[in-house]
């Protein structure tokens, strides 16, 4: 197995184990915690592009989550591209 996709196998079992430990999670949003746990993606363009789905669909999600608790927040909007930026929210 290629390193690459030892990646994306370790990435995949740690948005599940979100999900398990929160069922109110999407997998997007799940991803998105994950993501921004392991700094591999710090804003909504760069995810997006990551995981190869569209951008606004994880804005919606992006957005959904920073309102739904505290876990995550957004830092920063770039209004020409709509990119957010996001991280853990400090404890």
């Amino acid at each position: 197995m290629s390193e690459e996709a030892s990646d994306a196998g370790r990435f995949l079992d740690l948005v599940a184990a979100a999900q398990d430990r929160d069922a109110g999670l999407t997998s997007i949003q799940a991803g998105l915690l994950v993501a921004a746990e392991l700094e591999v993606a710090s804003d909504s363009r760069s995810f997006a592009r990551a995981l190869g789905i569209a951008h606004a669909l994880v804005l919606r999600e992006l957005n959904a989550l920073a309102e739904r608790d505290d876990t995550l927040e957004i830092v920063k909007r770039d209004p020409r591209t709509m990119r957010a930026f996001y991280r853990l929210a400090k404890s």
